[in-house]
């Protein structure tokens, strides 16, 4: 039998090693395409009746846990890890829906615009991405006069932002929000809402575009106020109906899903009253869990739109849509 010679050996490992080394050394191979670490447009469509509804993103916040009332921290982080959103700030989404009629197009919500920094305020270009333009708006219906859902109203330079449109606010969180009395009244770290609620509101005022209303004001065909006041005096949901379908838009009503929907007895501080808050959240989510009709929130993840499920006694689930293609 012949074997292979020991200088031969010797080659062939040489060999080996100069080309495993610079194997080690080539760059490794990359994809041609470049990564866009972009999202997609912040809007979601769809259908109630003959009415088009659009979700539009205003964009993310982060809130403290702790500002969650009526529970312990343990409990709250325990619901909290259970939906798998158990991070030192709980992320929170601004919304606004745009409900195009056939005959008035309407915003409910206007957003922040830039009143908290750059996360938020994109409700104007989402609009954009769906289809839709500022001047096409002939009324912004308000769910209530903080920062987040009226800032948006402004551009940068304080113009208005849908030139068209009249503004509609509830004549308890205009009377609120707009009164010198109580915002003197308030503690110190709370004055500046009342200081640019006023300021957001007095262009409005003054070309007679500022508008109020009581609770059961239809505002449009198809468009009712309803008063769920507690997180602000003149808190308002919308119902919106055509054809016998219908969605109440609740504003406020919730600002976490994993908490508040289990423990709905949960407040949070932002609420003026926190007890009115909590009554006014069990009433709300007991009828809409009996009727099962749709609903959507403005802190709710985005697009927030879905049904209020039971979770027995006094408990409930947030189950939101499906995404489904529209019928053209």
């Amino acid at each position: 039998m012949h074997f292979p010679s020991r200088m031969y050996l010797r080659s062939i490992a040489a060999f080996l090693t100069i080309a495993i080394f610079g194997l080690a050394h080539l760059p490794l191979a990359q994809a041609e395409a470049t990564q866009l670490k972009t999202q997609v447009p912040g809007y979601y469509r769809t259908m109630l009746g003959q009415f088009e509804i659009t979700a539009l993103y205003d964009g993310p916040i982060g809130l403290d846990s702790k500002l969650l009332t009526n529970a312990s921290q343990t409990d709250i982080q325990q619901l909290l890890a259970a939906k798998f959103v158990g991070t030192s700030k709980m992320q929170t989404a601004v919304n606004g829906y745009l409900i195009n009629t056939g005959s008035r197009l309407v915003l409910v919500d206007a957003g922040a615009g830039k009143l908290y920094g750059d996360a938020l305020g994109n409700i104007l270009q989402n609009m954009k991405a769906a289809g839709y333009d500022a001047n096409q708006v002939d009324a912004v219906v308000i769910t209530h006069m903080h920062g987040d859902h009226i800032g948006g109203l402004l551009d940068a330079s304080g113009q208005p932002v849908f030139p068209k449109a009249d503004i509609y606010v509830s004549k308890a969180d205009n009377d609120f929000w707009l009164s010198q009395k109580n915002a003197d009244a308030a503690p110190v770290d709370r004055q500046r809402h009342f200081k640019s609620s006023r300021n957001i509101a007095a262009p409005f005022i003054e070309n007679g575009k500022w508008k109020t209303f009581a609770a059961g004001t239809e505002l449009v065909p198809g468009v009712k106020a309803v008063a769920t006041p507690g997180h602000t005096p003149g808190h308002t949901s919308f119902a919106v109906e055509s054809q016998g379908q219908k969605l109440l838009i609740l504003g406020d009503l919730v600002h976490n899903h994993a908490v508040q929907f289990a423990r709905p007895d949960v407040a949070i501080e932002f609420d003026t009253d926190q007890k009115q808050a909590v009554a006014t959240r069990l009433a709300v989510f007991k009828e809409m869990a009996q009727n099962r009709e749709l609903v959507a929130g403005m802190h709710l993840p985005f697009p927030g739109i879905g049904h209020v499920g039971t979770n027995g006694a006094g408990a409930y689930t947030w189950i939101p849509v499906e995404f489904s293609p529209l019928k053209k």
